[in-house]
Formats: C-alpha cells, sequence, structure tokens
C-alpha cells in the first residue's frame, strides 16, 4: 500500500516515513497509540489526510474524531480533553484490538476547561494521561507551510529566521516570561502604525481592494482578520436589571425588537444581510463527510427564500458546492466571516493574515497559532493599540511550560 504513496522526497521524507510507519502497523495488524507531534505547519493534517486515504482505499476503515466542528477535519489531538480518548481506549478494548493514531502540536491551543485554572488545563490535556504512557511519538521538523508559500521560493536565510522565531514564541523562548506571561517585542515589519481609524486599517492591509475583489473566491479563501476574542458593543443598558421585574409579570412581555436584537455565540443573528460573494462560517455541523461543519468557510453563490447555494473555501473539499437549509431553528447556521478568533482558525492556513489585538490574547498558544497560520512573513499584518487607541509593539504571549516535560 505504501508504494502507492507518492511524495517530493527533497521536502517530505519525514512524513513518508511517518505514513510507512502507520501503514506497515494497518497491514500487519499490529496494536498501538502513535502521536504525531509537530509545531504549526509541518504537515500533520497532509499526513493524516494521506493515511485516511490510503487506508480506505484498500478497504480499511478509518474513523476521524475530534471534539467538535471543523477540528473533526483536522484532529488536533492536544486540544481534546484527555477523557475522550480514554473513553474511546477504553470502548475499542471491549470491541475489538485498534490502532490509534493522533497527532498535534503542545506549543498550540490546550483543552477548554469552563471556570478551570492552569492547573485544571494542563491536567486535562492527552499527555497527562494514561494513554501516554503507551503511545509512541512520531514527529515533523520542516515547515511546509512555509516552503508552500504563494509569494515564492522564500530565502533560506529568512526563512529559517522567521521559522525559529515562531518556535521560540511557541516554546516562550522570547521576552522576559514571568509564570506563562511574558511580553514581547512584534518587528516593526510586521506591525501597522500609522492609522486614524484601527479597523478600516487592518481590513485595508488584508483585503487590499475589497470593493473590487468582492466576489473573487480566490481572494477571499486566501485571507482572514484574527482576533483574540469578539468585540463587544456597550449600549446605554447592556443587560435587564432583574431585581424587581422577576416578580412582576410584565417581565414576560419582552418585545420582540428587543429579542430581536440579542446576539450569542453559537446562535445566528436575527438578521442575516447577504448577497452573492460574501464570505461565510457555519457555526453547525451539517454533514462532516462532505466538510460542512462547525468552522467551514464558504462563499455565497446563490441566494434563495428558505435555502443557500454556496462554495467551500477552505480545507480538503475547496470548491465543492452545498446548499444551506433554514434549520428548525427557523435561521440560516452561519454567519458573515471576513473574521474569526484566533480558536477557530487553528489548524488553517492562509496567505494573508491580519492580526488585530484590541485585547491581549489570554490563553496558552493563541499568539503562537495566529502567527503560524500564514504562509510567508510578507502576508502577516499586526495591529496593537491600547484602550485609548494608540499603537503598541508590545503584547502578551502566554505558554505553560510544563505542558511540554513529557514530551
Amino acid at each position: 500500500m505504501a508504494d502507492d504513496i507518492k511524495f517530493d522526497h527533497k521536502k517530505q521524507d519525514d512524513q513518508k516515513s511517518i505514513v510507512d510507519t502507520i501503514i506497515h502497523v494497518v497491514d500487519t495488524q499490529s496494536a498501538g497509540v502513535y502521536f504525531l507531534y509537530g509545531y504549526g505547519g509541518t504537515g500533520k493534517t497532509f499526513v493524516w489526510t494521506t493515511l485516511s486515504f490510503a487506508i480506505r482505499s484498500n478497504g480499511g476503515i478509518v474513523c476521524t474524531v475530534a471534539s467538535s466542528g471543523i477540528a473533526s477535519l483536522l484532529l488536533p489531538a492536544p486540544m481534546c480533553h484527555k477523557f475522550t480518548f480514554e473513553a474511546l481506549d477504553k470502548s475499542l478494548k471491549d470491541i475489538m484490538h485498534n490502532n490509534l493514531p493522533f497527532g498535534g502540536d503542545f506549543r498550540q491551543i490546550l483543552p477548554i476547561v469552563p471556570k478551570g485554572n492552569r492547573s485544571d488545563i494542563v491536567h486535562a490535556t492527552i499527555n497527562a494521561s494514561y494513554i501516554w504512557d503507551h503511545s509512541q511519538i512520531l514527529r515533523l521538523t520542516k515547515n511546509m507551510r512555509l516552503l508552500s508559500s504563494a509569494f515564492g521560493q522564500p530565502n533560506n536565510q529568512e526563512f529559517n529566521q522567521f521559522s525559529d522565531w515562531l518556535l521560540d514564541i511557541g516554546d516562550d523562548k522570547v521576552g522576559q516570561a514571568n509564570d506563562g506571561f511574558s511580553e514581547i517585542t512584534i518587528p516593526d515589519e510586521f506591525l501597522i502604525k500609522d492609522y486614524t481609524d484601527p479597523i478600516h486599517a487592518i481590513v485595508e492591509a488584508t483585503y487590499p481592494n475589497l470593493i473590487h475583489n468582492y466576489n473573487n473566491t480566490d481572494y477571499l479563501q486566501k485571507r482572514v482578520v484574527l482576533a483574540s476574542k469578539k468585540d463587544i458593543e456597550y449600549c446605554s443598558t447592556d443587560s435587564i436589571d432583574k431585581s424587581d421585574e422577576l416578580l412582576n409579570p410584565a417581565f414576560g412581555l419582552l418585545t420582540p425588537e428587543f429579542l430581536n436584537s440579542l446576539q450569542t455565540s453559537g446562535i445566528p443573528n436575527h438578521k442575516l444581510k447577504l448577497k452573492v460573494g460574501t464570505p461565510i462560517m457555519l457555526i453547525r455541523n451539517l454533514d462532516q463527510a462532505d466538510g460542512l461543519c462547525n468552522g467551514t468557510k464558504l462563499i455565497i453563490t446563490r441566494l434563495g427564500s428558505n435555502v443557500v447555494e454556496s462554495e467551500v473555501i477552505i480545507g480538503p473539499n475547496t470548491g465543492n458546492r452545498t446548499y444551506i437549509p433554514r434549520i428548525n431553528m427557523r435561521q440560516f447556521p452561519f454567519i458573515v466571516s471576513y473574521a474569526m478568533t484566533i480558536n477557530k482558525s487553528q489548524g488553517q492556513s492562509f496567505e494573508h493574515v491580519g492580526l488585530y489585538l484590541s485585547h491581549p490574547i489570554f490563553s496558552h498558544g493563541q499568539l503562537y497559532v495566529v502567527l503560524s497560520r500564514v504562509k510567508s512573513k510578507k502576508g502577516l499584518h499586526i495591529l496593537i493599540h491600547d484602550n485609548q487607541g494608540i499603537p503598541k509593539n508590545l503584547t502578551t504571549n502566554v505558554v505553560y511550560k510544563e505542558i511540554f516535560s513529557n514530551l
């Protein structure tokens, strides 16, 4: 089976070695747990996809799993709670012998533990599980994302410097660390400093000439604005005083206008203003086999009364046309997406990334993730400002070094 897989041997020797190892395990029906470890851009997703196609083409069964949404197409194991894998391990032991290949990068975002502190998060990762003691670690070291840059073959010195800088940020070797938090200086070549409106500036840097390219699929799929969190718009009153009204029947007579104005994560807005060419992002899992998961980006190609035709613009299903219906929530399950949060971007690659930091990042690996989404340093644009809108060149990096202790 392995002989049918073609690789660029000059660039992909380590990828081929790992694929050959897993294929041999499958062919010989050996048992084992394998973890593919590599920093952002080394080709983990390519290896997983290659293995899936190769094994399935030979009649084997591959079950791609993840905790949620588009991650199910990308398998970032360090982002999943260890209990997920322990439950899978125990279930498969009850049914059959099985090989469990996982993969990821512990420099990236770790599991989200509701109301959990640092120790809770570290203890929830897969390398804190009993499974880790039985895992064989396979490593990728070559940054294929940067090597595939659309800006041409990178200068070796420039390529190595940028790649090393990304790794140093992921390992918390830049700036003076203070219990996992450090202030780092962003090089001027990436910064946007001259602006009057920061939002307009980051959009113009990331989406130049947008008015002439708003319906250009190739233009839109290569670009994204990323931020550490969603901004909050404050009105004169941003919450209801519930102290006395809860006892008053009139409290239940909230107007439709008020209810329709509510916006919350994971629920589409009451009113969606759409047109052909608008990029959107799914916020519901519709069809994993076709890549239609929470976080998938598409571009609208046709609008109907109860269905929207759109084209996938990211991932292995790029170019596929699909029809998105209104579901039982009576609204289309997507949002307009010229920008997204850093967590949503994990595992994706772009040629142009605009990083907008009106607020510093706040959890392990976020800064490393966002900086490593770009295929070339020339496509990275960063805008940092304080509460008064004054530009800065300093930002916060968060790294929990104890996560690397048993790698």
